[in-house]
């Protein structure tokens, strides 16, 4: 991520942004012409130049196409693939086990000598390394006594202050006194698990949903039961009520904004709605909102937990998707519950490195943040679009595809009765690692599906593996009963 400090790269950026989400959205057509420099530095009463560097983010993400002597248009966008049907999970919790098949995946998605597709992890060059480094080391040369000394309590103050500071963008009133620094959001959402639930108890969690969250209620003992969720607006509510009426529900994990694999994102009153439901049926809510700055919806942003007045819901996140994956540090935001998460995380991994919690909080108070997040998503988003027609052209017919409004994830639905755990094995025999559909939940109902994370390298390597592993997909099906 690329921030920038200055009034004029600001105002670029917001433009460009502006733009980019009406071309997105539908408003301005493939083809159409957009106003001309001039004309647009007037309406918004800035400088041509700053219109013209707008105007090339634009072009660098294919979002627009300079035509000689005509002005600017509207590029052609990719065809639209079919999105997949609301899930339909059995309607009854079961005990958890995919610990062996997603250790097997990871194992090789890292690997420097595979293409992968297979993590959700975003590649180094998509941040801004020169500073995080920087930051890394003012914290080091001013707080190097730390390194010899036993961090103890909730986290920097420092950090927690910025961590709340940060919460209000999503609508979120947080005392910094409320806020727990974590060693990633992994463990967040395991502290709140295990300060909610025992052995036994029924989690309900979107379908599908992501592996992790299965590898942690499987070493918990917990049960999983998967609640029907829409490939774009997320978890069914009136399943959830369904479900909270009938069984016996102890907790609910939910990702409201692009969640992992679906990339749905609830709609502001569905936020509403389930805040008053966990309040209702006093049920903790454990909200995950580690994408949230990835959405390019301002709405679908904010925070479940904004609208929460019984203190049911516990926020939990990071910035490894969006600042720095190697500082490994995430957050808890639970007020009323945090006497007792504290406990918990000094009993288990105890505190987390000062010196790393002052280099995060330096960089989440510099100025500019608000930009380099908005140049994060427009250089993500150009991606999914070329990742989305690459699909549209090599994979099988009839394969459906989702269409989130941010973050790096996509997830398919084959045709026919592709296997993607054999997909994934025909794959790893060509140097390509994807996810397949099976890992994402307690059954084999998700077995035609796959996810790509695209958030890794991305170049003409990718491109072709991407289009390899649609062929692939191709021959099993032509040769499946």
């Amino acid at each position: 991520m690329h921030t920038h400090a200055s009034l004029p790269d600001t105002l670029y950026l917001r433009i460009a942004d502006a733009m980019a989400r009406q071309i997105r959205t539908g408003t301005l057509s493939r083809g159409e012409r957009i106003p001309s420099v001039r004309n647009l530095a007037h309406q918004h009463g800035v400088s041509q130049s700053t219109v013209v560097q707008a105007y090339r983010t634009l072009e660098d993400a294919r979002l627009i196409e300079a035509r000689p002597r005509s002005g600017y248009f509207v590029a052609a966008r990719p065809p639209q693939l079919p999105e997949p049907d609301t899930s339909r999970p059995p309607k009854r919790s079961v005990s958890v086990g995919i610990s062996a098949m997603a250790s097997k995946m990871m194992s090789v998605a890292h690997h420097p000598d595979y293409v992968s597709f297979g993590a959700a992890c975003p590649d180094a060059a998509l941040f801004a390394q020169d500073r995080v480094r920087r930051a890394v080391s003012r914290a080091t040369q001013r707080h190097r006594a730390t390194l010899c000394q036993y961090p103890f309590g909730p986290g920097d103050e420092s950090l927690r202050k910025a961590i709340a500071r940060h919460a209000l963008r999503m609508g979120c009133h947080v005392n910094a006194d409320d806020v727990i620094v974590t060693s990633s959001c992994l463990e967040s959402i395991t502290l709140c698990l295990r300060s909610v639930t025992k052995p036994g108890d029924v989690v309900a969690l979107e379908s599908p949903t992501y592996y992790g969250f299965l590898e942690i209620l499987e070493s918990l003992g917990l049960r999983a039961l998967e609640i029907p969720t829409h490939p774009r607006t997320g978890l069914s509510l009136d399943a959830l009520q369904l479900a909270l009426d009938t069984q016996p529900v102890k907790a609910i994990l939910a990702v409201p904004t692009l969640s992992n694999p679906l990339g749905c994102s609830m709609p502001l009153a569905e936020r509403k709605r389930l805040a008053q439901m966990v309040a209702r049926h006093q049920v903790p809510l454990i909200e995950d909102v580690l994408y949230n700055d990835l959405c390019e919806d301002d709405d679908r942003r904010r925070a479940v937990q904004s609208f929460d007045t019984g203190g049911q819901v516990m926020l939990c996140g990071s910035f490894s998707k969006t600042i720095a994956p190697g500082l490994r540090l995430g957050w808890i935001a639970a007020p009323g519950r945090t006497e007792r998460l504290q406990r918990m995380k000094s009993a288990t991994s105890g505190s987390e490195t000062v010196m790393l919690q002052r280099a995060l909080a330096d960089l989440l108070t510099q100025p500019g943040i608000e930009a380099g997040y908005r140049q994060l998503r427009g250089v993500v988003a150009a991606r999914m679009d070329e990742a989305r027609a690459l699909i549209s052209r090599h994979f099988p017919k009839g394969t459906r595809m989702t269409s989130p409004s941010g973050g790096f994830i996509l997830w398919l639905e084959l045709p026919g009765e592709v296997d993607t755990v054999e997909l994934f094995h025909t794959c790893l025999e060509e140097h390509i690692c994807i996810a397949p559909g099976s890992l994402f939940s307690t059954n084999d109902r998700f077995k035609r599906c796959m996810r790509l994370g695209l958030g890794g390298k991305w170049g003409e390597a990718e491109r072709r593996a991407l289009a390899r592993v649609g062929k692939l997909a191709a021959e099993l099906m032509a040769t499946s009963p």
